[in-house]
């Protein structure tokens, strides 16, 4: 019985089989790119909305004085004074006030009016789908960390920072801080070292936000990738033991494995039961994180406190915590 023959492939086989490996990888990175929203310029126009707690005050003077010194123009969404016991409207008013902004074109970013909570409820309501080809800066904290996680999914960056609400007691770094950020300017952060530090140095793509946000979205589609990047976690008038608890699930569920490094911001106000939990929470996130080895930050200023400088989601940065000061650059 004869063997069949095949003919031996020729130079131009391989070099069909390399051109798809070229592709497909091509392909592969370009999905992992993160998309960063476009620098604003003088005479873009800002929209102010409601995502979560209701805005029925007469507060935004401040906020949009800021945005015209910069040579911005803002717009209102339809959920400014809208009043639905605690929300600004019902879930799909909310959403259909996001979906409108983000789907302008003549909206260049979005600034989150408060947190609270209620920006989950709406998030399934919204359409991301004309948004992810020409992405534009969605900007807050606390429970605005529902879109910075959710966005971080989908691969586009957005804004960590003080929001509409915050501007009349803001520091003027904090200001100035998301201005740059907007604007696309280089931000280097110098902060003074604390004991507590972990020393060492990482690069990394920064993520994160307000923990007990975070944790509320574990197991959800909008649940943070954490591998390979830079955390971030602030939280507010939270439980001790709370804390322990959320901070042990983001371990349990592998938040920490692959880490690069973690900033802790703000944890103010906290609370203690009868008896005593033994730790305050940086004791407890030092506890939670002891068997790795990633470097960790505490007090930098971000979070719910009036020095809340901006953090740009998203973006690479580099991170070293030395026995003098923690350096954070964009």
């Amino acid at each position: 019985m004869s063997i069949p023959r095949f003919p031996k492939p020729n130079i131009l086989f391989y070099q069909f089989l390399f051109l798809i490996f070229v592709l497909q990888y091509s392909n592969i990175q370009a999905q992992n790119q993160m998309k960063i929203p476009s620098n604003l310029q003088k005479g873009d126009t800002i929209a102010i909305l409601a995502t979560a707690r209701k805005n029925i005050d007469d507060n935004l003077k401040p906020a949009i004085d800021l945005i015209h010194s910069w040579g911005l123009e803002v717009v209102l969404g339809k959920t400014i004074g809208l009043d639905d016991n605690q929300l600004a409207g019902t879930d799909e008013q909310r959403a259909s006030d996001f979906q409108t902004m983000i789907d302008n074109p003549n909206i260049k970013a979005i600034w989150c009016v408060r947190g609270g909570y209620g920006t989950a409820r709406m998030l399934d309501f919204v359409d991301f789908t004309k948004f992810k080809k020409n992405p534009k800066w969605i900007i807050g904290f606390s429970d605005v960390t529902v879109l910075h996680s959710h966005l971080n999914k989908l691969g586009v960056a957005s804004i960590h920072g003080i929001m509409p609400v915050n501007i009349e007691n803001s520091t003027p770094e904090s200001k100035e801080s998301l201005r740059k950020s907007l604007f696309g300017e280089t931000i280097t952060y110098t902060v003074p070292c604390e004991n507590e530090n972990k020393l060492g140095v990482a690069e990394g793509e920064l993520i994160g936000g307000n923990l007990s946000i975070l944790y509320s979205l574990m197991g959800s589609e909008s649940q943070v990738n954490c591998k390979g990047k830079i955390l971030f976690i602030e939280d507010l008038d939270e439980y001790l033991y709370h804390i322990d608890r959320m901070m042990l699930s983001l371990k349990r569920c592998g938040c920490f494995e692959g880490l690069k490094g973690l900033v802790v911001g703000s944890f103010i106000k906290m609370h203690d039961n009868e008896i005593p939990w033994g730790k305050n929470a940086h004791e407890i996130i030092l506890d939670i994180t002891k068997n790795y080895d990633f470097p960790i930050t505490f007090h930098f200023p971000a979070g719910h406190i009036h020095n809340n400088n901006a953090l740009v989601f998203g973006r690479n940065i580099s991170l070293e915590i030395n026995d003098e000061e923690t350096i954070m650059k964009f």
